[in-house]
This record gives C-alpha cells, sequence and structure tokens, in this order.
C-alpha cells in the first residue's frame, strides 16, 4: 500500500505501523520535499528502512490503498486521482472531515474535490464503524475532535448535554513538523498558553459530530498548547439538561465503551503520558459540585489523534481485525 506524504509527523509514523504491521505492505513512502532520503534517517526512532518517493500517480493508483499524510488543501488533488482509480483511501488532511462545503471555505477556503465530501466517511471509529467498513473513501479526524468526542459521545447520545466548554491541550507536533519545527523552543519551554481562540478550525467538526449524535448544545473550544512534543487532553465541562447521579453517569459510560478495544474507561483523570505511543483514549467522568458533568479524554495526538486511528480505520475498510498491527 501507499503512504503519500511519509516525510511529515504523522506520515512517518503511519509508514511506521504499515511497516510493522502483520498483513500490510508498505509499497511505496513519498514525500514532496525529502525524495531521495531515506525513512529511517529522517525519523530514526521508526526503524523503517525505505527510500522516500517522488510521488509517481500512474504507478501509485495500482496498489491496493492508500494513507495520504498531506496538509489540508493539498490532499485533495491526490484523494480525487486515486478515487478516480477506485482506491480505498484513508485521508489524514482536513480535507474531506466537514460535509458541508460552506462550512468547509470558511475554514479552511476553496475545496480542491468539493464532489467527495458527500463520498466521505468521517473516521472516528468509534461512532461510525459500520460505515467506515464499507466505505472507500475515510476522513480522518482531527486530534482534538477525536479526543473532545470521545469524551462527550455518551452524554451527547442520551440527550443530557445541554451546554459544552471543552478545553483541550495538545504537545506541538499536533501543528504538523513545518508548524512544529517553527514554534521556538523558548517560546514553549516552561510555558502554557491558549490559542485559536476566536475561532480553531477544530470547532466545526465537533459541532457536526455532535449534532450527528442528536446534540444541539452551544459549543465552546478553546485549545492550548503545551510543551511537549506528542499528547492530548481534553477536559470537557456539560451544563446536564437533568439531574443525573454519579451511577447513572458512569452506567452511562460503561454501557458505551465496554466493548471498545481502544477506549478505557479510568477511575481518575487521565495524564497524556498513560497512552503515549498507543492507540488508546482514557477516558474519566464525574460530577462536580454545581452538578455539571466533568469528561475527560487522553489520546496520543499522533497515534489515535493521527496515524494511529488512520490504521485502525484501514484494518475496517479492508476487512481486517480492527486491532491488527496496533497492539
Amino acid at each position: 500500500m501507499l503512504v503519500a506524504g511519509a516525510s511529515g509527523y504523522a506520515g512517518a509514523l503511519a509508514a511506521d505501523l504499515v511497516w510493522r504491521h502483520p498483513r500490510l505492505e508498505l509499497a511505496a513512502a513519498t514525500s514532496r520535499g525529502e525524495a531521495g532520503t531515506r525513512l529511517d534517517r529522517l525519523y530514526p526512532r521508526h526503524r523503517v528502512p525505505v527510500e522516500l518517493e517522488e510521488l509517481d500517480l500512474e504507478q501509485a493508483v495500482g496498489y491496493d490503498a492508500a494513507l495520504v499524510a498531506y496538509p489540508h488543501g493539498a490532499a485533495a488533488e491526490l484523494v480525487s486521482a486515486l478515487r478516480q482509480a477506485d482506491m480505498p483511501v484513508v485521508d489524514i488532511s482536513a480535507d474531506f472531515r466537514l460535509h458541508d462545503l460552506p462550512t468547509y471555505e470558511r475554514a479552511y477556503g476553496d475545496h480542491g474535490a468539493p464532489q467527495l465530501l458527500g463520498e466521505a466517511v468521517y473516521g472516528l471509529t468509534e461512532l461510525h464503524r459500520e460505515p467506515i467498513s464499507e466505505a472507500k473513501l475515510v476522513a480522518n479526524p482531527g486530534c482534538y475532535p477525536t479526543a473532545a468526542l470521545l469524551a462527550l459521545a455518551p452524554l451527547a447520545e442520551a440527550g443530557l448535554a445541554d451546554d459544552v466548554v471543552i478545553s483541550a491541550a495538545s504537545g506541538v507536533s499536533g501543528a504538523g513538523r513545518g508548524g512544529g519545527e517553527r514554534l521556538a523552543f523558548a517560546s514553549v519551554d516552561e510555558n502554557f498558553s491558549p490559542y485559536g481562540v476566536d475561532g480553531h478550525r477544530h470547532a466545526p467538526e465537533i459541532v457536526q459530530e455532535l449534532g450527528e449524535l442528536g446534540s444541539s448544545a452551544p459549543v465552546s473550544f478553546v485549545p492550548h498548547l503545551l510543551p511537549l512534543d506528542q499528547g492530548l487532553l481534553a477536559s470537557c465541562y456539560v451544563r446536564l439538561a437533568r439531574d443525573v447521579g454519579e451511577g447513572e453517569l458512569r452506567s452511562l459510560y460503561e454501557e458505551r465503551y465496554t466493548d471498545e478495544p481502544f477506549v478505557e474507561l479510568v477511575d481518575e483523570p487521565p495524564g497524556v503520558r498513560d497512552v503515549r505511543d498507543t492507540n488508546l483514549c482514557r477516558v474519566h467522568v464525574s460530577l462536580d459540585g454545581a452538578g455539571r458533568a466533568l469528561a475527560f479524554a487522553a489520546i496520543d495526538n499522533l497515534w489515535k489523534g493521527a496515524a494511529g486511528q488512520a490504521i485502525q480505520n484501514l484494518n475496517l475498510m479492508l476487512g481486517l481485525p480492527e486491532t491488527e498491527g496496533l497492539g
């Protein structure tokens, strides 16, 4: 299979996961700027002894499936070409996450393949497992929406979310290789700060998916930057539509996530170190003294928030066990 954009953080990890996957073969790993460089020299920790190539589209359409890890805006054209060849694609960019074209354009600008928006399935596996298993194009979610939605889904599905505030914090790798490398060490180290307070691009994703779960609650979302390379924690504060006891709240989450292989319901609020280099999301929920639900979710933003979830989705699309290659 093809991994396009394998020189970025998420793409390199995706190539590594495919390389080590027991049922997949890494046929090609491409890069628009690092062609000719071996991946294990660019990222020694991944140990993938494959030379990055320039994308040869004629050759690429002959592969069985593709993971596209281009930045938003750059992925749509390639995804469109691969889909014209009827290739199953998981797109890790934001290009196909939003169903509504005007909403996409407000957040990201012009779209390169709007005709595919209706085909794409939003790839939060725990919410859309069956459609993903039948899809040919899956839009991998953003890292912030992955954590926030897994924290909030049981409340939204039960009609209990009356007002939602999400305060989430991610390591610098969430900005991608280009963005992460531009963040000066001096501005990040020993610091913690919000950004995107006037409207972050992931907010429409969260609103869209909560709406599909039946919630029309207003959502306030503020992301923060952590002085870490990997890791993301979403802290969600929810005013409830009715009185709910601790036992009912816990049961709601237990029923929703008991059989989920990559969601762990835990008794204490999780930390990002708990899930580093795994495809796990650890979730904790409780009530505060004012009767609000406090829901926390921790993920590794490069794994469950990007490449790991992409493999999870690809497994389903190819009829493989969902957990294959992610243990």
